[in-house]
């Protein structure tokens, strides 16, 4: 596989250097290389290779501490983030205010496929209001491109990663074309619970969209469809397709996945993509800066080979930043030169502006119609098998709600494999127990309670935003971002909302809230960055002096300077950003191969 050491790579030419290797680096990589462009991965954590380092069927009990988390795995230790995490060692960011309520917590993977390792691979596509919320209701920006212009690559990402769910016709929740999906599995018990007493509050529950395989990919039908005209692509990917499994339901998805059931980029876009002959990924490559050549143009990137400590430059026709909103953000305040002294392609001054995460918010409930259920097989996908779509849609519109974006709602029941602390917590319902009676809550009480989370839209503000930090470095000596963070008020009343509706829903049920809905305050809604949704920083536009790039994600300022992951995002929709970032890569990578053809690149 050709993975090479920085010193080769930089004395190489390519077409295009591609900078990250996640969801949008991944994506256009993959799409740049089935059609012939030579490309340079630079990943600034390490290798990861998850058909050797996947815990298959490892249980909580063989892990230290019964698989907790801790400070270095806070997802726990079967986590398949490596490396990385809110804090990452010798590598800090800081924060403009001490206060707690205007913090913003930046998680970072630091390794090869980014964060498609650890994500909950919940895969939802963004609707024709999404794109345009300002028209809607006067509020933040409208995106320069509308559904149908993402609607074709929306479906091509579906087929190639193996997505499942159902079309259920919903209002901007938008169903996808015949041969797209796959199957969703069978709803469990706690889901049909749901299903059964939200209709009476007006909740659509349906099946949730994630990208697992239910089934094998239709590898005789789809590469023609993902690669017209393109036959050596097809071929590629028909055979890698082959290679995938169906997931049969033993290990959960956050561990990663050796059968390569479930997306990761390591697993999906990076195989097809190194089997061209097309791609060199060097990792441990801390990307600083982008140089710019006399005339104007990007000439490559400078980083720093994390062995060596060395700096070393790579050179490319094209650079494509995709290293998650933030770091593509400070990548280019850093680029400073004569020609751009406030970072590149800032002419606008909006380069780190207009920063967003998904607004969240918990609430728990114990269902005694749950209780004492006989053993049965509950494991399922280890997600989502359904979730509520945003459903007042037109209340909201008419100005009746408070706030004006909308929220999803993910719930988790059932009778998984227990994790740690399975008995533990239930004073508030036994009191306390030991012994004997402390066995038979547990076994009554194991499967009787449902997890809601909403996960809703934040309203881009000029209060959120990154800027470089005046002082401090990071270890391989360059400048980190310094943080502003606030919530509006549409968002703590959304969390409310939230909160509210979750109550209601577990008391239809005949449930018990555990702890209090937080119906006043700020304190239904979680931290900034606590969602791991981050998007903004350089968005899209058609006005250069307010916006970073142009539609096409060209920076408006470096003509061979294109971005392809969230940092382009005028805003960010309920839905989980994933989805639209691949299918957004796509179309950035298509874009970048017809210039070259015209010799435009």
């Amino acid at each position: 596989m050709p993975f090479v050491d920085a010193e080769t790579a930089a004395k190489n030419k390519y077409d295009v250097i591609v900078v990250g290797s996640g969801a949008g680096g991944g994506q256009a990589a993959y799409t740049l290389t089935m059609s012939g462009a030579r490309v340079l991965m630079l990943e600034a954590g390490r290798n990861y290779d998850p058909g050797r380092e996947t815990a298959m069927f490892q249980t909580p009990d063989m892990a230290p501490l019964r698989g907790t988390g801790t400070p270095e795995k806070p997802f726990g230790f079967y986590d398949a983030t490596v490396d990385g995490g809110w804090q990452v060692p010798g590598e800090p960011y800081t924060q403009a205010s001490t206060d707690k309520s205007q913090r913003f917590e930046w998680w970072r993977a630091r390794m090869l496929g980014g964060r498609t390792n650890h994500w909950g691979r919940i895969s939802l596509r963004n609707g024709p209001y999404d794109f345009k919320p300002r028209s809607r209701d006067g509020l933040g920006f409208d995106w320069p491109i509308a559904y149908a212009d993402l609607a074709p690559y929306y479906d091509k990402v579906e087929m190639l990663v193996g997505v499942y769910g159902s079309n259920e016709g919903l209002e901007n929740t938008p169903d996808s074309p015949e041969g797209c999906l796959l199957p969703p599995p069978k709803p469990i018990v706690s889901d049909l619970l749901v299903q059964k007493h939200g209709s009476k509050l007006g909740l659509p529950t349906v099946a949730c969209h994630r990208a697992v395989l239910t089934r094998p990919l239709d590898w005789k039908n789809a590469p023609a469809r993902l690669h017209p005209g393109n036959a050596a692509a097809q071929q590629i990917i028909a055979r890698d397709m082959r290679r995938r499994s169906p997931c049969f339901w033993a290990t959960p998805c956050g561990q990663g996945c050796s059968i390569r059931a479930n997306y990761q980029s390591t697993t999906v876009h990076l195989p097809p993509a190194l089997e061209t002959g097309k791609l060199d990924i060097v990792c441990d490559a801390m990307v600083a800066e982008v140089m710019l050549a006399a005339d104007g143009r990007a000439s490559g990137v400078r980083f720093v080979d994390k062995h060596s400590g060395k700096s070393r430059e790579a050179r490319a026709r094209v650079v494509v930043l995709a290293a998650s909103a933030c770091e593509t953000a400070r990548i280019l305040l850093n680029s400073k030169s004569a020609q751009f002294p406030q970072g590149l392609a800032n002419a606008s001054g909006k380069v780190g502006k207009y920063i967003m995460d998904t607004v969240g918010s918990d609430l728990d409930g114990q269902i005694p119609l749950l209780e004492n259920l006989p053993p049965h097989n509950e494991e399922g996908a280890s997600g989502l098998h359904m979730y509520v779509p945003w459903w007042q849609y037109q209340e909201q519109k008419a100005g009746k709600l408070g706030f004006a974006r909308g929220y999803h709602i993910e719930f988790t029941g059932g009778r998984r494999m227990p994790g740690f602390g399975t008995a533990a917590g239930l004073e508030w319902l036994t009191g306390g127990s030991y012994g004997r009676k402390f066995k038979q809550d547990a076994r009554r009480y194991y499967g009787s309670f449902i997890g809601f989370s909403g996960r809703g839209e934040m309203i881009p503000n000029e209060q959120s935003f990154c800027e470089i930090d005046p002082q401090v470095k990071d270890k391989w000596g360059i400048p980190v971002l310094r943080f502003h963070w606030q919530w509006s008020e549409h968002e703590i009343r959304q969390a409310r909302h939230m909160q509210k509706t979750f109550a209601d829903l577990i008391e239809a049920m005949g449930g018990r809230v555990r702890g209090k809905a937080q119906l006043d305050g700020d304190g239904a809604i979680h931290p900034g960055g606590n969602i791991i949704h981050e998007v903004g920083g350089a968005l899209m536009g058609d006005d250069p002096r307010a916006s970073v790039v142009d539609k096409w994600c060209q920076a408006w300022d470096v003509k061979n300077l294109f971005l392809a992951d969230g940092s382009v995002f005028p805003s960010n929709a309920d839905k989980n950003p994933t989805l639209t970032i691949m299918a957004n890569a796509w179309r950035v990578a298509d874009r970048i191969l017809e210039r070259m053809q015209r010799k435009e690149l």
